[in-house]
């Protein structure tokens, strides 16, 4: 019956001499029954109302947060269904709305790095199309930010003026509120006037108490009250609309943040979310939870999309890669919740994270670059160079020093006796079999989706231009196998892998010859010379900058390093010379044959997706004036 009204040229299909026989106005009335029993049938379906808040970790007096003043979410949890192991598959805004808008996992897709746009595979579809489709009206106000190429036909209206008050009468609705007021870029401009004092603020152990780290956490929280009157207004709105009786509700963040260590880092601070899901007493029945109960499972971002279908009694693609939670096709709980850290903005980087309810796991595959990489969005917050003033004049103790030194290959923690994630007990043997359980868990996982995130994104991006990343791991092309046991073998920090790491440095696939190198930087093996320096002429310019880091990290060949470097900038592929940037951003006066060359990059209008003008900038800022 919908495909019928949907289609203006149906009644061609039916015998024009019946259509002769009937009254214009008895076919009127039937046009209007037929159009009142659609909407009648779609009324059987529960609205759904996503308000999202950016930003921020569980912060919340529902979740324990005595500082926090939440008292509308802190009612609106009493009488929901509270999740308190809800997680982002990234700890940033782009790559873990993908998974939200897919329902799969970014590493899987390519989509991983912040703010890109490779193509997903023709199938992938936005999932609020299937709503849509299904005769819901689909309003998103106003973010998306979706990092892939963007599908416009998943809502009738996306805009700041996005409402579902101007769907048509009786039609049911998917509705996304994204509350902005949270987010980092609030704590750019310090303000005066502060409701949270900052003198009785709780920091982290990870953070000295600076006046500007105590300022800025109280303006965060100050911000956070903002956004618990923004929920309440926008939840007041729909029940105005008399409305609450047959909406579902989800109130949940993007991301954790927002200070330095929380956003864009794989910890509790970074992955862990608030999640809290009202369902009217008319829908109860598709939670397996009561209203104004505590879930313990474990939810991440991957499991929206299933659950929205499931809640609207719409068929979960076989594709993906999350489950329901809620709803007629609920899955059981799953063991673990998987996250992933790529490219930050302009910063290179590669983690994976386990997560059970007791323990978190990370990975870290580029060991030898520090956390606290410089990135300018991050460092506008005056916080930040607080916190790294004290540490170049030598104030901090162990446990906030550690964020500006080079991380371990592995990190382990009980979340339970140490929420902030400060305790490593990674090399503990008490923990061995917690960390070689999870250890398998996280290969397991990157085998079972076939994890691209190895693939240096200068080479991603050459790849996406003629085949979607997703597609090429499944061509025959990526050895996976053999590049996870390189990747695995150069971030280990174990020198006995010195020797298989050169064999490899002339491994046919440059995949495999770029982790053969990036070992020799984290294992600043200086025995690897000649094989570095003939890399330096390797036909992927990935392989030729990771040669150059390891010869210049080493000392072995500094001079031939910064002019494969300087060479590299001349690149059309902007990924190379990102990558090239970060890397003369380590070498400081040195650096000096490049910078006119990073000047005419600076020198171009940075968009959204130009990081490589970004890192320009910056090498510029520090380095051009000592190279003069």
């Amino acid at each position: 019956m919908t495909e019928l009204v949907d289609k203006p040229n149906w009644y061609m299909r039916v015998n024009t001499s019946l259509i002769s026989k009937v009254n214009v106005k008895k076919w009127m009335w039937l046009l209007a029954a037929m159009l009142g029993f659609y909407q009648v049938k779609s009324q059987d379906r529960p609205n759904i109302l996503w308000i999202v808040s950016e930003d921020n970790t569980t912060l919340l007096g529902s979740y324990g947060d005595t500082f926090a003043t939440t008292p509308n979410l802190d009612k609106f949890a009493k009488e929901s269904i509270r999740y308190k192991n809800a997680f982002s598959t990234a700890p940033v805004c782009a790559p873990s709305r993908n998974t939200l808008i897919t329902g799969m996992y970014p590493p899987s897709l390519g989509t991983e790095h912040m703010r890109s746009v490779y193509p997903v595979p023709d199938f992938v579809k936005f999932f609020p199309k299937y709503l849509r489709e299904a005769g819901y009206y689909t309003t998103n106000s106003a973010k998306k930010d979706y990092n892939t190429t963007d599908q416009k036909d998943a809502w009738d209206e996306s805009s700041d003026k996005a409402t579902y008050k101007n769907r048509k009468p009786g039609q049911p609705f998917f509705a996304v509120f994204n509350l902005n007021v949270s987010h980092e870029s609030s704590l750019h401009e310090p303000v005066s006037l502060l409701h949270h004092d900052p003198e009785k603020v709780p920091l982290p152990p990870y953070h000295p108490a600076t006046p500007e780290l105590k300022h800025d956490w109280a303006q965060y929280y100050d911000k956070v009250e903002e956004m618990d009157r923004q929920f309440a207004r926008l939840l007041k709105e729909m029940q105005d609309e008399g409305l609450a009786e047959n909406t579902i509700v989800f109130y949940y963040a993007d991301n954790g943040g927002v200070l330095a260590r929380s956003k864009r880092f794989m910890y509790e601070s970074g992955l862990h979310v608030p999640l809290i899901i009202h369902l009217p007493p008319k829908y109860a029945h598709l939670a397996k939870e009561k209203q104004g109960s505590v879930s313990d499972r474990l939810v991440t971002f991957l499991d929206f999309a299933p659950t929205v279908l499931s809640l609207v009694d719409l068929k979960v693609p076989d594709y993906m890669q999350g489950g329901a939670f809620l709803g007629k096709q609920q899955e059981s709980e799953p063991a673990y919740a998987y996250g992933f850290r790529g490219r930050m903005d302009e910063r290179i980087d590669m983690s994976r994270s386990v997560r059970d309810k007791k323990f978190r796991y990370i990975r870290n595959y580029l060991p030898n670059k520090i956390y606290g990489q410089y990135l300018e969005y991050l460092w506008r917050a005056p916080s930040v160079k607080s916190w790294e003033d004290l540490y170049k004049a030598g104030k901090l103790n162990a446990d906030q020093s550690r964020f500006w030194e080079p991380k371990p290959a592995e990190e382990l923690f009980d979340v339970d006796a140490d929420p902030h994630n400060i305790h490593n007990l990674a090399a503990d043997p008490k923990y061995k079999k917690e960390l070689l359980r999870l250890r398998k868990a996280n290969v397991d996982y990157l085998r079972s989706y076939k994890d691209v995130g190895f693939i240096p994104e200068a080479m991603l991006y050459d790849i996406a231009k003629t085949t979607p990343l997703y597609d090429y791991a499944r061509s025959g092309k990526y050895d996976l196998e053999k590049v996870m046991a390189t990747a695995d073998m150069a971030s280990s920090r174990n020198p006995a892998h010195a020797k298989e790491l050169i064999k490899r440095l002339s491994d046919p696939d440059p995949v495999v010859r770029y982790w053969a190198a990036t070992g020799m930087t984290i294992l600043k093996e200086k025995s690897a010379k000649v094989a570095l320096e003939k890399a330096l002429s390797d036909p992927e310019p990935a392989v030729r900058v990771a040669a150059a880091e390891a010869l210049y990290i080493t000392g072995a060949n500094k001079s031939a390093s910064i002019a494969t470097l300087t060479e590299v900038l001349k690149s059309e592929n902007p990924y190379a010379r990102l990558q090239a940037l970060n890397i003369l951003d380590l070498t400081g006066k040195d650096a000096a044959p490049a910078i006119e060359l990073a000047k005419s990059i600076a020198a171009q209008k940075a968009e959204m997706f130009d990081y490589d003008i970004r890192a320009a900038k910056v090498l510029v800022e520090r380095f051009g004036q000592a190279t003069n």
